[in-house]
């Protein structure tokens, strides 16, 4: 059990910075790549926004919960 608690801390912990660079990319504050389609569309921060609050509601659940 410890092991899938921190796989799930490791993945959700991922999800959320994965969440923050789709907010910088849409947003344009991290234009990375240059050529990317992802930067300056709004619709990638609401998708990053999403990501992120999935990443840390599955870090908090996995440091609650005993999974």
């Amino acid at each position: 059990m410890r092991l899938i608690r921190l796989i799930a801390g490791i993945f959700g912990f991922l999800v959320g910075v994965i969440g923050l660079v789709w907010i910088g990319q849409g947003t344009g504050v991290f234009p990375y790549p240059r050529s990317s389609f992802m930067i300056d569309q709004t619709p990638w921060i609401f998708w990053g926004l999403l990501a992120t609050v999935i990443g840390v509601l599955i870090v908090w659940a996995s440091r609650r919960f005993q999974i």
